[in-house]
């Protein structure tokens, strides 16, 4: 087998400001994009660009209907209203969650998107395999959108499930640039009644600072923050230090958040649909979250999960499910009389994010007489396992990389393998595959946080017989192993989907490279 694993880096180098870091000007940008091919991992091999005839027989090789839909999205500021109180924040088309996007296998989606903000943006669509010129990463897919410019994006749905779209552009996403994704399988059995899309947020912009604020205070790390005394002990303005989760290994978040949102909604005004006693409500989860996990359930009342990440699981009756950051979880629920109560606890945090299921009858719930936990059996989506039509199937490894997971809340220096990612050099450290390949990542965790670890424009498989997953949780000390194919040839970023860990520098990019 051959191991193409990146040699041991150097110290990690001095911080950046995040806009050095993570959004280059546009001379620079193209001064990177152009000179990435001067950065080939050998004399005798080349890096496969976003703009190679590689990447676009790819996307021609998808499955194609002929159809297109097409969608606009307009990025900008807007008021809204949480909890009464008026909110100055940024989304699509004024509207705290965007727009529902929605296609079918091999419908073309074909999205235009106007930058009504004051500085550049994206859109990454999170959990699709699609054309890498699309993938919406500023400075290494694409140069970024700028103020009052329009782009347009299109690539083909090539497989059905649960996805979201948001801004990859520095920590817009934690504002309310984000919103569902639906790709639709016409011949899938449908075994439900009802349809329930569901966005999960944790939120405080406009409310107690702004995600700029909080990275600013968390990028002093433990020691900067406690060094104001007790109000520092007690963890700064927006630092949470009493966050803990025996369910993720420990330390259950960095941030304090005054509200948690169901589909744009506090717990005062709760989204609420109808159904009949009896019926099944088929749930499409989405955490949107910056840095909460939710566990999910409805008390009483069992789920059935069926799908996480977009991919058919094993059916498993559970009373809760965890979702980390940028994870999605389809489920059953089959309705009870009366009102049912669909909770979204923020894991190791307090607070309620929250829904309901109305039949016509019984009486209305009140937030605060809800249950404080939902106990029994709980799994989040990396301990389930694969249907058996979407297993891998079995391949010897040809490439196998180990990716360490390295930092701490005390110098908030967060990174891969000790190094902290540059858009300046974005392939230092890379991890090297060539199209074919039988992947296999270790993902390390080295550091005392749990990690939600994205990998753009794939799914991987978790172990032999694990879920397909494109984000899976990495506990403390705990070491995942992924497995994917490498078909779908370009430069692909991977990182934390903790959005203040990947402000930091927990990124990197999987490189296809070809030659050698």
């Amino acid at each position: 087998m051959e191991h193409r694993t990146p040699t041991t880096p150097g110290p990690a180098r001095a911080t950046m400001s995040r806009r050095s870091m993570l959004g280059l000007s546009l001379a620079t940008a193209s001064a990177a994009l152009l000179a990435a091919c001067s950065s080939a991992p050998a004399a005798a091999a080349r890096r496969i660009m976003p703009t190679d005839p590689a990447v676009q027989a790819a996307e021609q090789s998808r499955p194609s209907t002929g159809r297109t839909v097409q969608k606009a999205l307009a990025a900008a500021p807007f008021t809204a209203t949480l909890d009464g109180r008026a909110v100055s924040t940024w989304g699509y088309n004024g509207a705290i969650n965007g727009p529902l996007l929605r296609g079918s296998v091999g419908d073309r989606l074909q999205v235009a998107l106007h930058n009504g903000l004051k500085e550049g943006t994206t859109v990454h669509w999170h959990g699709l395999a699609l054309a890498n010129d699309q993938d919406g990463v500023q400075d290494l897919t694409q140069k970024a959108v700028a103020a009052g410019g329009d782009y347009a994006y299109g690539f083909r749905l090539s497989h059905p499930g649960t996805y979201w779209y948001h801004s990859h552009f520095e920590l817009q996403r934690e504002r309310a640039l984000y919103g569902p994704l639906i790709v639709d399988d016409p011949a899938e059995a449908k075994d439900w009644d009802h349809e329930w899309v569901v966005l999960l947020d944790d939120w405080m912009d406009g409310v107690t600072g702004t995600p700029d604020d909080v990275l600013a205070e968390l990028s002093k790390g433990m020691g900067g923050t406690m060094s104001g005394g007790m109000g520092g002990m007690m963890g700064g303005k927006y630092m949470s230090m009493g966050s803990t989760s025996d369910f993720l290994g420990g330390d259950a978040g960095d941030v304090r958040y005054p509200l948690h949102l169901f589909n744009g909604r506090t717990p005062s005004a709760p989204d609420t649909i109808t159904a009949r006693p009896g019926d099944r409500v088929r749930l499409r989860i989405i955490n949107a979250a910056g840095d909460t996990a939710y566990r999910v359930g409805a008390p009483g009342t069992k789920l059935t999960l069926t799908h996480t990440d977009g991919y058919p699981v094993e059916r498993r009756d559970v009373d809760a499910v965890v979702l980390g950051m940028g994870e999605r979880i389809d489920a059953l629920l089959t309705v009870p009389a009366g009102w049912t109560p669909l909770m979204a606890l923020p894991e190791g945090k307090t607070g309620l994010a929250l829904g309901r299921i109305s039949t016509g009858s019984g009486k209305e719930p009140v937030p605060a007489a809800l249950p404080s936990t939902l106990g029994g059996t709980v799994v989040d989506g990396g301990q389930l396992a694969a249907a058996a039509a979407v297993r891998l199937p079995a391949k010897a490894v040809t490439a196998r990389h180990t990716v360490s997971l390295t930092g701490s809340m005390m110098a908030y220096d967060w990174g891969i393998n000790g190094r902290r990612f540059s858009m300046e050099s974005p392939f230092d450290g890379a991890l090297e595959v060539r199209q074919g390949d039988r992947v296999q990542i270790d993902f390390v965790n080295r550091t005392t946080m749990w990690h939600p670890m994205h990998l753009h424009g794939h799914t991987f498989q978790v172990g032999g017989t694990g879920a397909r997953k494109d984000t899976v949780i990495v506990r403390p000390g705990q070491t995942v192993s992924v497995l994917l194919d490498a078909d779908n040839p370009g430069q692909w970023l991977y990182h934390c989907h903790n959005a203040y860990h990947a402000a930091q520098g927990m990124m990197g990019v999987l490189s296809y490279v070809s030659g050698g």
